[in-house]
């Protein structure tokens, strides 16, 4: 196994962050309709990826119905076709599958993949939505990167697809916006201990936290460096002193088509 650099797209376009989503004009996150904005306004696209009961990739942020939906519970309880019978809230979209996306997308702009920790405590994962995850890209022809805070998904990435650039989402880990993760496991991954091993090129980091000497250590041994999630053109500015892309949202960033 080799480490994949990160596509050329995703350093050059910003990354709309769950798609280009607009709640008041019934544009939903990581939906159908925010994905199809994004590629009209020639921004690469930042997804979100969960499991379904019955083991199919989901484009949905949340581990709970609740927030986007008028449903209740875990996402994780449902099987792929009634999720997808599922309408997010004030919108007329219903919930994507990866494989739904994938379609739209096509390859018309680039992809960053998040894997969503299944866990819930950064352990390691049974690989389900890993693998999934890796059969889905074998045969996708577009630029496209996945990304997890947890860096067990992240070497199982690197296992199942090593074709596919992969990189580590990292953050500040305050543990009382963590809780309930063990402060421990906090600490731990504050340093970003697993980019080496995991064979990453790139990590995505709290824009509020750019300024750590690790991020700092990572650009100089060669890592592409992307962040999250910015909100304003004047936070994008800041951001950019360090990083060499951003994921956005909230505003209209220059497209870098």
């Amino acid at each position: 196994m080799a480490m994949i650099p990160l596509p050329q797209g995703l350093r050059r376009r910003p990354v709309a962050h769950r798609a280009l989503h607009d709640r008041a004009r019934g544009i939903i996150e990581n939906s159908p309709s925010a994905i199809r904005a994004a590629i009209s306004a020639g921004y690469a696209i930042e997804i979100d990826l969960q499991l379904s009961k019955d083991g199919v990739a989901i484009v949905f942020h949340d581990e709970e119905l609740d927030r986007l939906t008028h449903e209740r519970g875990p996402l994780n309880l449902r099987d792929a076709a009634e999720l997808g019978q599922i309408a997010l809230r004030d919108s007329q979209d219903r919930i994507p599958t990866f494989e739904d996306v994938l379609e739209i997308v096509a390859g018309q702009v680039p992809l960053l993949i998040e894997i969503k920790d299944q866990t819930l405590t950064m352990a390691p994962t049974d690989g389900r939505l890993e693998a999934e995850t890796a059969r889905l890209l074998d045969r996708y022809q577009g630029e496209a990167a996945v990304m997890s805070f947890n860096p067990h998904a992240i070497v199982n990435m690197a296992r199942l697809a090593p074709g596919i650039a992969r990189g580590i989402t990292t953050s500040a880990y305050d543990p009382v916006d963590w809780a309930p993760l063990d402060p421990a496991i906090c600490d731990r991954l504050r340093e970003i201990p697993d980019y080496g091993p995991s064979l990453s090129s790139f990590i995505s980091h709290e824009a509020g936290d750019l300024s750590r000497p690790r991020v700092a250590e990572l650009k100089a041994q060669g890592a592409d460096i992307l962040c999250w999630t910015i909100r304003s053109p004047g936070e994008e500015a800041q951001a950019r002193q360090i990083a060499d892309n951003i994921t956005f949202e909230g505003y209209l960033a220059p497209s870098g088509a």
